[in-house]
C-alpha cells in the first residue's frame, strides 16, 4: 500500500497524485503540502 501524505506535512521533493481526483502536484525539497487545487482533497501519495 502507498504512503499517504496530508494537506500540511513535507514529504519531501517529488511528484504527488491525489487520491480522489489523481491531479499532480510537484514538491521540492522544504515544500509543505497543499490541499489538492482541483477538488481540495487533502491526502496524496506518491
Amino acid at each position: 500500500m502507498a504512503n499517504v501524505v496530508k494537506t500540511g506535512e513535507v514529504p519531501g521533493k517529488g511528484k504527488y497524485h491525489c487520491t480522489n481526483c489523481d491531479q499532480m502536484i510537484e514538491l521540492s525539497s522544504g515544500d509543505t503540502m497543499p490541499p489538492c487545487p482541483r477538488c481540495s482533497n487533502t491526502e496524496f501519495t506518491r
